[in-house]
């Protein structure tokens, strides 16, 4: 039986300029860092959830990828197409305004939702989440 789930994947542009924005703009901290692989495998987590990785996989060729089909998905990417997901706060104004003067893009500022106030980002591939505060 599944028990929880451990790792999700987000396809990033440039994997260490993604890593830089995990971790210096959301705070967020490198779990797995492994270039023995024949490529790099790097996962970050929020630094109070380390049992969730986030696997940042850099679009490139690999035998479930193509040349063509990894081009076709950068392209995606780089055009905000994918919505991975919700991160949780318990103050959604507050984390805005301090990731905002980090950098991080938010598409407008928080606004109360029927299930709690959200703001919407993208991080630096174009990969948008929801920042958000529960009722």
């Amino acid at each position: 039986m599944i028990q929880r789930l451990s790792l999700v994947s987000v396809h990033v542009l440039d994997q260490e300029r993604a890593v830089k924005f995990y971790t210096e703009k959301l705070g967020m901290k490198v779990h797995t860092d492994n270039k023995d692989l024949g490529f790099r495998w790097v996962t970050v987590c929020p630094e109070g959830q380390p049992d969730v990785e986030l696997a940042l996989l850099a679009i490139t060729p690999s035998p479930m990828l193509d040349e063509e089909r990894a081009r076709t998905l950068r392209d995606l990417v780089a055009r905000g197409t994918f919505g991975y997901g919700a991160f949780r706060t318990d103050d959604c104004r507050r984390t805005h305004a301090e990731l905002s003067a980090r950098g991080v893009e938010f598409l407008g500022p928080p606004e109360e939702r029927p299930y709690g106030i959200e703001a919407v980002f993208k991080d630096d591939s174009g990969n948008w989440f929801a920042l958000i505060q529960e009722r």
